[in-house]
């Protein structure tokens, strides 16, 4: 088993692409967290606004800044790469010379899966990484105390931010197989994650009970919900709709579902 995740994870890391999304991620991660408040504090009068801002970009508040965005824009790039990862061999046409090098379908299967946890948890690893160096740097310039969470703090952060990305890159492997590709399934997962996601959140659920009851059990909205649970509300798609238990559990049988049901579908379908 391990010589096909290692064969499957060498793949990866020579695509171009992959590299891609991580750069992708870090810098709109470091974008929106830091660059752009930090522009806005600097020109900004002092009072209560500048306190405010300059406190979400310091050491302290770092790992804050590192998941923010995982629900909904860094989560669309692990949705990407579970597509890449499982729907790529489609568009080679390579599933046959992969299950003729003597592993089951449940086995290549499986290598695929443990390779898009490993990119995520690259992915994660990397945003809390550079946010911590950026936090140092704002610290730095503002001759402000380096303060920082707490080991638990900082573990627990990490760990739900896997979870978050995992559930998405398992959506994105599911997707590939569902539709034998790449574009397709990129396509479809950024409309839902992007747009008919958040029209549900901010139009129909406040008009619609039953909308607003369905989407507590969604993906998408228990996702900013745990996030929102160790940051507080804030970042788009971070909305503390239900508990952070809640939201973990709901997570966990998505993550479940989509992966058995990829493995599933691999297993019965045929690869052509």
């Amino acid at each position: 088993m391990w010589t096909d995740i290692r064969a499957e994870i060498t793949k990866q890391v020579h695509r171009p692409a992959i590299w891609l999304l991580l750069g992708i991620a870090v810098v709109q991660t470091l974008t929106f967290a830091y660059v752009i408040p930090y522009a806005g504090f600097t020109g900004t009068t002092e009072g209560g606004p500048v306190s405010r801002g300059l406190a979400a970009m310091l050491p302290e508040q770092f790992v804050a800044s590192a998941i923010g965005g995982l629900p909904l824009f860094v989560g669309a790039l692990a949705l990407i790469l579970g597509v890449l990862v499982a729907g790529s061999e489609y568009g080679w046409e390579t599933w046959k010379t992969v299950l003729s090098q003597r592993p089951s379908r449940v086995r290549a299967y499986s290598a695929k899966l443990i390779t898009v946890a490993f990119g995520v948890l690259v992915f994660v690893l990397a945003l809390m990484a550079f946010a911590a160096a950026a936090s140092v740097v704002v610290a730095a310039l503002e001759n402000q105390p380096m303060n920082w969470p707490s080991f638990v703090d900082i573990v627990t952060g990490f760990g739900a931010g896997w979870l978050v990305t995992m559930m998405w890159g398992a959506l994105g492997v599911l997707l590939g197989i569902v539709f034998r590709g790449v574009a397709m399934p990129i396509g479809l997962g950024l409309v839902w994650m992007l747009a008919i996601q958040n029209l549900l959140s901010s139009i129909a659920a406040p008009l619609l009970g039953w909308v607003d009851d369905m989407q507590k059990g969604l993906p998408g909205p228990n996702a900013g919900a745990l996030v929102a649970s160790l940051i507080g509300a804030g970042p788009p798609g971070v909305d503390p709709i239900v508990g952070g238990g809640q939201a973990t559990v709901v997570i966990v049988a998505y993550l479940l579902a989509f992966s058995v049901v990829g493995g599933w579908l691999l297993q019965r379908r045929d690869i052509n």
